[in-house]
């Protein structure tokens, strides 16, 4: 089931009400044939028993759930148990009552099944072959009631497309089957289809604000070289379409253009537009990049990748190479430039307080099936790195952020 983009018309003047809400969080007690406050083990799992500390969760408008270490809470499968991995989207589908009670789908029955003495795991449905699973409640003890979004199905989660649409090209091929990623809150501008616009004016965007950041307004430098061998497109990708301006080359070093090693999912994309500069739309699930409008990349690069060689990578797949995803591209001679910012971004990020840029790593032409370099260096081992993409010419690019075959999007990869 492939994730829909609405059709794309650009005019960013959107209220407050179309865009995601704050994230409400909360901790989770267990009742019924397990007891007890939910905690988690180191990798995620989330357990009822063993003494663990309680964890703390927060559900966002799409009913998806995140934990404390901004793993997205999945429901694995082919056994649905209920756990939090690093780098995935949230499982949407979650709700809660307006007495605390979790659901999931409608339902608030969940299983408890033992992974140890004393300890389970949770499902949503009894675990084949185990006979000691119960059933049991989860519930948030009355916070967050009546939050997070239902999805009318399993196989078909209904998420909120909130990033900024891209103007005046096509919907993206295809029947517009109903998204399953997680994102913020929306109108919905089908029956099928849950969409928000944020659009753009036509009127020419400011010139300066906090961060400098006149390159985005403006034409793309001179693109001269492309990435050497380790960033060049596969066979299937227009020769020549990754370019920089000179100087930008990636070093030799660079980590491959994939997600086959460890890599780090954006925490945080945040789209910023310089035709409504005070507004901050919060953190989206779709990248969105145009003239005027941008968007910023957050990335928590693990203590244990110390010593290794870390890459930013941008990776546009063709179509035909999406399972989940999609996107929209109109790019009319421009190219999407890449700052390194010198701070975070945060959920109140907007075109004005924009992180300063601390130095531009260039800018690319793309077409389907192009993948490239950003940067390349020792990883930043516990700290967090961001990324501003802004549009430069005439693109205009808008995708959702995904790691399923093919991944679409930024990405840092560890070699």
């Amino acid at each position: 089931m492939k994730y829909v983009l609405s059709p794309l018309a650009f005019t960013l003047g959107v209220s407050a009400a179309a865009l995601k809400r704050p994230d409400c969080c909360f901790q989770l007690t267990a009742s019924g044939g397990a007891s007890g406050t939910v905690g988690q083990l180191n990798d995620g799992q989330n357990r009822v028993g063993g003494g663990y500390g309680a964890a703390k969760y927060c559900i966002n408008s799409a009913g998806g759930i995140t934990d404390a270490n901004h793993r997205g809470c999945i429901l694995t499968p082919p056994t649905k148990q209920f756990q939090c991995d690093q780098g995935v989207s949230p499982t949407t589908g979650f709700s809660v009552g307006g007495g605390g009670e979790v659901t999931y789908n409608g339902s608030t029955q969940f299983y408890a099944c033992p992974a140890a003495d004393g300890e389970y795991n949770i499902y949503t449905k009894p675990v084949d072959g185990q006979s000691k699973c119960v059933e049991i409640t989860l519930s948030t003890q009355g916070k967050c009631a009546s939050g997070g979004g239902q999805a009318p199905s399993a196989s078909t989660p209904v998420p909120v497309s909130t990033s900024v649409p891209v103007a005046s090209s096509p919907p993206p091929a295809g029947t517009p089957p109903s998204p399953s990623a997680p994102a913020g809150s929306g109108a919905p501008s089908s029956s099928s289809t849950v969409t928000s616009t944020l659009t753009q004016s036509t009127t020419e965007c400011p010139t300066t604000r906090n961060s400098p950041q006149s390159s985005a307004v403006q034409s793309a430098p001179p693109i001269a070289s492309p990435p050497p061998a380790q960033s060049t497109p596969q066979p299937s990708q227009p020769a020549g379409t990754p370019s920089q301006p000179a100087g930008t080359t990636p070093s030799p070093s660079a980590c491959p253009t994939d997600l086959a090693g460890a890599y780090q999912y954006p925490h945080l994309i945040i789209p910023v537009n310089s035709s409504a500069p005070s507004t901050a739309y919060g953190t989206q699930y779709n990248g969105t990049v145009s003239r005027g409008v941008c968007s910023l990349f957050n990335f928590d690069i693990p203590a244990a990748w110390a010593g290794a060689t870390c890459s930013a990578v941008f990776l546009l797949p063709a179509k035909r190479e999406l399972q989940t995803s999609d996107y929209a591209l109109s790019a009319a001679g421009g190219s999407i430039a890449f700052d390194r910012l010198s701070a975070p971004a945060s959920a109140s990020t907007a075109w004005d307080s924009v992180p300063a840029s601390g130095g531009r790593l260039g800018a690319w032409r793309l077409a389907p099936g192009t993948r490239f370099v950003v940067e390349s260096g020792a990883c930043e081992a516990g700290a967090t790195v961001a990324y501003e993409a802004c549009g430069e010419g005439g693109l205009e690019l808008e995708w959702f952020q995904d790691w399923n075959p093919s991944p679409i999007g930024l990405f840092v990869r560890k070699c």
